[in-house]
């Protein structure tokens, strides 16, 4: 029987495990947990003899791979998969996947959510501003930037695009100015939203030059990953830039000094908030259980991200 692991140190909700459950049994499949663990080598023991894995934000590195002698297809339930060594994957013969667009709409009202929140002083007393008006730039334009141009055009933002992977007709398509450079972007937007992966090419990418060239007042929202942003630039840019904020999906290595120096500039929320909602729980756990189910049936590799 082929067997499944749930392998989630962040547990999916009750709701969501019950129909992974569901699925897996149609398909003649058992369902392991292994929830709320706390050592890798609970982990490490969970894989022996599991044939696939889905994962949330749990890591699953070269050692994992070795102790897992049956796996087939490890799934990331969710858009991110820089928590899986891809090559040490390809090298086991594993399918490595993620769910791609099941957490858009959560991350979408996460963003938009944080600009509303600086946008009013942090709800401090005083007096804000309106998003109404104000110029957005999304700084790649997939599934979950289209989300928050959705939403930002329905709170009256000019939303600007740059996404080198998707071309400018889909882009104008949904009423979204395109921007042919990232240069362009950020000196058009008062406020940005960071859509892009941590990878070799986007690691403290976010720099200074950029930073430091958007309009005032300036917002940069980040519901990716805080690799994407050079730490050393961003500090430079708050002393620089008064008018600067910086609202971000997870506190940034260099959070102490901001909070201790920048009272009122900064938002970070205490864990990776962006997919925390019940809808993206299920939906990413569905999509998951779906696509293992898919992949032993039917051989599909569609969101396969190891290729």
């Amino acid at each position: 029987m082929t067997k499944v692991l749930l392998a989630t140190e962040k547990p999916f909700a009750a709701e969501a495990v019950g129909y992974i459950k569901e699925i897996a049994s149609q398909a003649g499949y058992e369902i392991s947990l292994l929830e709320k663990y706390t050592e890798k080598s609970d982990l490490l023991k969970a894989v022996e003899d599991a044939d696939a894995v889905i994962i949330r934000s749990d890591i699953v590195d070269a050692e994992v791979l070795d102790a897992a002698k049956k796996l087939k297809i490890v799934v990331r339930a969710g858009a991110g998969y820089d928590n899986i060594d891809l090559a040490a994957a390809s090298k086991h013969n594993v399918v490595a996947m993620n769910t791609p667009g099941q957490n858009s709409n959560a991350v979408a009202e996460l963003a938009i959510g944080m600009m509303i929140f600086q946008a009013r002083k942090q709800f401090n007393g005083k007096s804000g501003s309106e998003l109404k008006g104000k110029t957005l730039g999304l700084h790649a334009y997939g599934n979950v930037g289209k989300s928050v141009a959705s939403i930002a055009k329905g709170f009256g933002m000019e939303v600007f695009a740059f996404d080198p992977y998707i071309p400018r007709e889909q882009i104008e398509t949904d009423g979204v100015n395109w921007v042919a450079t990232t240069d362009e972007l950020y000196t058009k937007s008062q406020y940005v939203s960071l859509h892009i992966p941590a990878n070799a090419e986007t690691r403290n990418s976010i720099n200074y030059q950029y930073l430091s060239s958007m309009p005032k007042p300036a917002t940069l929202v980040n519901t990716a990953r805080k690799e994407v942003v050079n730490e050393e630039d961003l500090l430079k840019v708050f002393v620089d830039r008064p008018d600067f904020s910086y609202l971000s999906d997870v506190e940034p290595a260099c959070a102490a000094e901001i909070k201790e120096k920048f009272s009122g500039r900064y938002f970070f929320t205490p864990k990776k908030m962006g997919a925390q909602t019940e809808e993206a729980n299920v939906n990413a756990g569905l999509a998951a259980i779906k696509q293992i189910v898919n992949f032993f049936e039917k051989g599909d590799v569609r969101f396969q991200v190891n290729k």
